[in-house]
């Protein structure tokens, strides 16, 4: 069965065509972090049925905005990554981020949370603050770690996960940081949505800043 189109001439028609179905967004959201597994994106995405996220990336695989390819031995696992036209969508959901940040108040018992969730609002604020010499970033909170690529050249002489260059993230500890950052997850929510700047939360101490050592 093919998918409904809303049959507009219009870009925003034919872009929500492509990405307006529930959790295509929230797919390339993980996805912008690097190459997943099924059973990767499947946990990270509270919610989802097994039947309508393997739907969604089939649709997704269609429409150009993911490939899926096989990992080489001993791996041999199925992953799922991101075209050139899937990172494209990066500034649509920081805008999205940005928009939604004001329905963000208290963490809800029924909400689930994952460290990296925050790296897509946080890449424009990191970028603020670091304008030279600084390309990546690894963030530390009490879920886990992750770290941001800010487009200055990572750590293997590419810019953003899996080579793919501009901004990006990819979940867990960096292997070579420039910077590593520690702070609660509340004040990672202040900074990510403009309540409170980078270097305000450094210099209160509510953010604890280490470079990194060879």
């Amino acid at each position: 069965m093919s998918r409904r189109s809303y049959d507009q001439y219009c870009a925003v028609a034919r872009a929500l065509d492509a990405v307006g179905d529930r959790w295509t967004l929230l797919i390339v959201r993980e996805l912008l972090g690097g190459s997943r597994r099924y059973t990767d994106l499947h946990a990270d995405l509270p919610g989802v049925s097994t039947d309508m996220l393997a739907s969604r990336l089939k649709d997704m695989e269609r429409d150009g905005l993911v490939t899926r390819r096989r990992l080489a031995p001993p791996g041999a696992a199925f992953v799922y990554e991101l075209t050139p036209r899937g990172r494209a969508l990066l500034p649509a959901l920081t805008a999205l981020a940005d928009w939604g940040a004001a329905d963000l108040g208290e963490k809800r018992p029924t909400d689930a949370v994952r460290a990296h969730w925050f790296a897509v609002p946080l890449i424009a604020r990191l970028a603020r603050h670091f304008t030279e010499g600084v390309g990546v970033v690894e963030i530390a909170l009490d879920e886990g770690e992750f770290h941001v690529m800010l487009g200055a050249g990572g750590p293997d002489g590419t810019d953003g996960p899996d080579g793919a260059v501009g901004p990006g993230y990819a979940d867990g500890a960096a292997e070579r940081p420039d910077v590593r950052l520690r702070m609660d997850t509340a004040t990672c929510v202040d900074v990510a949505y403009d309540r409170l700047s980078l270097a305000q939360g450094i210099e209160s101490g509510r953010i604890a800043v280490a470079p990194f050592c060879a």
